[in-house]
């Protein structure tokens, strides 16, 4: 009855509402205020509750104290990777160069500090895909995307938007012909924590392979030299030393833990009932299939190409490595995104729903998921891997056949979030 009297007093057909809804909320999602509000709000209102606990409630706050002992440490020349009770829980793995990007940090109270830890790495993340070769409305689309990830992360104090931001830069210096400086931000990633190394994916896009090379030796004497000023060269070299055997430790711990092994050796291994399932039997023929795409080499200089690689190696430095857990997941999305943006328009249906089971799936440990199934079968079988490794792999797949000549990848104004809410053609 009430349906029949809205008909009589608004002759709109409820397509017409959807349409409408679907272009206001469109241009609301093209404004880049309201996207920042939302990148940055998510990130500040999960650490501004940590800060607000009592203090004896550490939680995730925790990560940030170990950081700050990582600086500390090194000043007192102290192991860098034993247990500290007394100020923190669970046990450091990142090493001297790392205590160098954190001491900054230090020399503040820290309740403001690990607030602006969580803000600088917000920042750079959002610098980063700003500075991508692509027009606004793609990077924004990006930055919606990976904004669920970013707040899961910074309710951990996690590091890893700092290190998406240094593989996604090392490209960016690259493409730019900018390798010395290409050359400083892979060192710095693989000093702090050895994903950053995946930055030398773009080593074939450079124009002058000779100066990334030698300016990789010069900036990794440089930053190996450079704690020393803090503490003493035998002291480094002893850190150096002890690092290995902690992440090799670090290693079978993630196997047997159930907050870390989200990946997809951890899925086979929960699925099928595979205890210690060979990373390089997963490794090997994932690293085979990416290597191949490189065989297309008249396509490396093109963006588009390049621009899948890179979310390729994003989502492959997640997916494979034994260390993951649901706040390393920011890395993904930051690369799902970058696959969305760059797919021929319009989309296909499957398309469309790869990306929204991406997206949802990836943050099935928040409450936006439901309760039962993320308890169920999300967390025991480590499905969260699972849509990231469907997406991989049609991005391998592009790799090989995609044309990228074509009218179709040669579009870069073409509409983004248009298509997710069915206001463009979408093919079959």
């Amino acid at each position: 009855m009430i349906t029949k009297i809205i008909a009589i007093l608004d002759p709109m057909k409820p397509k017409d509402y959807a349409i409408i809804l679907s272009q206001k909320l469109i241009f609301l999602f093209k404004n880049k205020s309201f996207v920042l509000f939302i990148w940055f709000g998510l990130s500040l209102f999960p650490v501004i509750s940590e800060v607000l606990q009592p203090k004896a409630v550490y939680s995730h706050y925790n990560n940030y104290i170990i950081y700050k002992h990582t600086f500390l440490n090194l000043v007192q020349q102290h192991s860098l990777f034993g247990p500290q009770p007394v100020y923190y829980f669970d046990l450091n793995h990142y090493g001297p160069v790392f205590a160098i990007i954190i001491a900054p940090f230090t020399l503040l109270r820290d309740n403001i500090a690990v607030i602006l830890w969580v803000i600088f790495n917000s920042w750079i993340l959002y610098l980063a895909i700003m500075k991508l070769p692509l027009n606004e409305s793609k990077r924004l689309a990006i930055l919606l995307i990976s904004a669920p990830c970013i707040m899961a992360s910074a309710q951990n104090v996690q590091v890893n938007p700092l290190i998406a931001a240094l593989v996604i830069f090392s490209y960016v210096f690259i493409r730019n012909k900018q390798d010395f400086w290409a050359a400083l931000v892979i060192i710095i990633g693989t000093a702090v924590k050895l994903y950053g190394i995946v930055g030398l994916a773009f080593f074939f896009f450079s124009d002058n392979k000779i100066k990334l090379i030698l300016s990789m030796i010069f900036w990794s004497a440089i930053l190996f030299v450079l704690p020393m000023l803090f503490s003493s060269p035998s002291y480094v070299i002893k850190i150096y030393h002890d690092w290995y055997p902690d992440l090799i430790a670090k290693n079978a711990e993630n196997i047997a833990s159930n907050r870390t092994y989200i990946c997809v050796m951890g899925m086979i291994s929960k699925v099928f009932k595979i205890p210690n399932v060979s990373n390089i039997l997963v490794l090997g023929p994932a690293l085979i299939l990416f290597a191949l795409t490189y065989l297309r080499i008249k396509v490396w200089k093109n963006p588009q190409y390049q621009l899948l690689v890179l979310a390729s190696v994003l989502i492959f430095t997640v997916i494979f490595s034994s260390g993951s857990e649901p706040p390393t997941y920011v890395i993904d999305c930051v690369g799902i995104g970058i696959w969305f943006v760059n797919l021929d328009r319009p989309l296909t249906r499957f398309e469309i729903f790869l990306i929204i089971f991406a997206v949802y799936v990836t943050n099935a440990p928040s409450d936006v998921f439901p309760r039962y199934l993320r308890i169920k079968y999300v967390m025991p079988f480590e499905l969260i891997a699972l849509p990231s490794f469907i997406v991989w792999l049609k991005i391998i797949y592009e790799l090989f056949t995609r044309k990228f000549d074509s009218p179709a990848s040669k579009q870069t104004n073409t509409p983004v979030l248009e298509n997710l809410f069915g206001v463009v053609t979408v093919s079959n």
